[in-house]
């Protein structure tokens, strides 16, 4: 294991972009391994990108959520499973501010370690003395394959009734040792294939008490930028990299190719048109990401709340992620059939753009229940999944 020296978030983007090179060449081996390389994950682990969310009384790089976006963004010009994997287990350190300081002190005696797992409440968690008997299987467990400790949502029962009696069913994160986990080796999906995003199980795992966490309990005072969507925040960089470097592959192959009657490419109005409809939507998208998340860290960086936000800027958080996702995949769409033939082989980059990007849009972040949540807030009414507003309650 490589342990990153301390590093401050320029080195970590730097080391992130340095490694997308070689992120690309090996993206096919990537893709057919269905998780990343153990190598891999170390590169990763040197760039810092594991230790971003911990914060400089730990020693850690405490990177702002407009900083590990850049990152992870580097990492997706690369590749979309590499950076997809990376992003998810980067949150180390935001969790350890919901545990006890001396509990995370215990479980995270370094900066690099890796964190993965499904955060929806669908295992089930038997109180016991000192703390639970946890079970249950989890799908989507991103990162699962290559982690040190997984983090599992479960509901709480108490002899075997849901705990507490009346009123909400109790729900929490679990924090569990990978070699106390069983992976399933079914993660074969049209995109995102390298991110190993298997099942997994839990079977009767005695869990501590404070190994245990809620998003609507901080318990680390030093986490001004730290509220219970922080870890939904760079997501987008994982689209917004695809995209980027979709436009940048169609605007280099522009600049050589030509129709057989020796017309240049690049001269075509069609082509020109299309790409700069691409380049407008793609920059209007990430300023839509980076503006809200500006907003916010202005208000969390002066000691303020998700609740200092207007109720337009809460809101937007949540929808420019959706809208990202979904502005990179019609971006890769279009210059797919810009293409035309020269995309559909294996070895056309676009093939494997287009395949994530129609996968990451399956994702929770870019479906409906994103926007009703959005429209509900801003209409005061219920929003549906209200943690992607930063509501734990």
């Amino acid at each position: 294991m490589t342990i990153a020296p301390e590093l401050t978030a320029a080195d970590i983007l730097a080391r992130a972009k340095a490694l997308a090179p070689e992120l690309r060449e090996r993206a096919a081996e990537i893709e057919q391994l269905r998780h990343l390389p153990e190598d891999i994950v170390e590169k990763l682990r040197a760039t810092g990108i594991y230790r971003a969310g911990f914060s400089h009384a730990w020693g850690g790089p405490d990177l702002s959520s407009l900083q590990e976006l850049e990152v992870i963004e580097a990492l997706s010009y690369g590749d979309a499973s590499a950076a997809w994997s990376a992003e998810v287990c980067a949150h180390t350190g935001h969790f350890a501010r919901y545990l006890s300081p001396v509990a995370a002190k215990e479980m995270f005696p370094h900066l690099d370690i890796i964190t993965a797992g499904a955060l929806f409440p669908v295992g089930r968690a038997e109180m016991a003395p000192g703390g639970y008997r946890l079970s249950g299987r989890w799908t989507f467990g991103s990162g699962v394959t290559t982690c040190d400790w997984v983090i599992s949502g479960a509901f709480v029962f108490q002899d075997g009734q849901p705990f507490p009696g009346s009123g909400s069913h109790d729900s929490r994160l679990f924090m569990v040792r990978r070699e106390d986990v069983t992976t399933m080796d079914n993660w074969e999906t049209t995109g995102l294939a390298g991110t190993g995003s298997c099942d997994y199980t839990i079977t009767d795992v005695f869990v501590p008490e404070d190994h245990a966490l809620v998003f609507s309990e901080l318990r680390d005072p030093d986490c001004r930028r730290n509220e219970p969507e922080t870890f939904m925040r760079s997501l987008p960089g994982v689209p917004l990299g695809v995209a980027r470097a979709a436009l940048d592959h169609v605007r280099e192959l522009a600049t050589t190719r030509r129709y057989p009657n020796g017309d240049r490419w690049a001269d075509n109005r069609r082509v020109q048109t299309i790409i700069a409809e691409c380049e407008a939507d793609y920059h209007a998208s990430r300023q839509g990401v980076r503006g809200a998340l500006t907003r916010l860290e202005e208000v969390l960086g002066d000691n303020g709340t998700l609740d200092d936000l207007t109720v337009d800027e809460r809101a937007v958080l949540p929808l420019s992620r959706l809208h990202a996702f979904r502005t990179a995949r019609s971006i890769v769409t279009r210059l797919y059939d810009l293409l035309q033939t020269a995309s559909i082989h294996r070895a056309s980059p676009m093939d494997r753009w287009l395949r994530d990007t129609t996968t990451m849009c399956q994702h929770l972040f870019a479906q409906e229940r994103i926007l009703q949540s959005g429209g509900a807030h801003l209409l005061g009414g219920a929003p549906e999944f209200g943690l992607c507003l930063g509501i734990a309650r």
